[in-house]
């Protein structure tokens, strides 16, 4: 077998084929556009991370593309990011397709009639409790930016659109560490 360059992984995908890949170009990959939004620093040090622990401390030469994946976002998590990795979840297996997702920017218009900001914050918190009773290995909530602008009532973003983005991120951490999921379910917001 030929010798794999130190920072490289044999992945194998939905079909069985292996193929040889670095770790952080696969990371790059399976972040998707959320890749652009976290420092390369960042990035370059989850994936020498996650190739560390598959090959010094589980001494493994083969990872599915689905472990690594999940692997990475516990990581970048650790990290205090809110990312996911961007598999494709209807080719993972049935066990890690629990990814559940939600629209913060049509739940933001939803709200509209009823008053913005006001009536947001609960039904947000109604969404999330919502998610959480179908057992998901993963929450994401999407378009937030958007949501933001919507909300804020901008058209370019602002210090107030920085401050209502860090509320809502806030504020949805909070609901689900308060809501403790009984097994493990990671929140993303993206």
């Amino acid at each position: 077998m030929i010798q794999l360059k130190a920072d490289c992984l044999m992945f194998q995908t939905q079909d069985g084929e292996q193929v040889p890949c670095s770790a952080e170009w696969v990371t790059l990959e399976l972040m998707g556009e959320g890749a652009s939004m976290v420092d390369p620093e960042v990035v370059r040090h989850a994936s020498a991370a996650v190739l560390h622990y598959f090959k010094h401390e589980l001494q493994r030469q083969f990872v599915s593309v689905s472990e690594f994946a999940l692997a990475l976002e516990k990581v970048l998590r650790g990290f205090g990011l809110s990312v996911y990795a961007d598999f494709d979840a209807e080719a993972a297996p049935p066990n890690e397709r629990r990814i559940l997702d939600s629209n913060l920017h049509q739940l933001a218009s939803a709200t509209d009639a009823e008053g913005f900001e006001l009536f947001f914050f609960p039904q947000l918190r109604q969404e999330l409790q919502r998610q959480m009773k179908q057992s998901p290995h993963v929450i994401r909530f999407r378009g937030l930016r958007d949501c933001v602008k919507h909300l804020a009532g901008a058209a370019r973003w602002n210090r107030r659109c920085e401050n209502l983005n860090d509320q809502i991120v806030e504020y949805l951490r909070s609901c689900w560490q308060t809501e403790s999921p009984s097994h493990s379910c990671a929140l993303v917001v993206l």
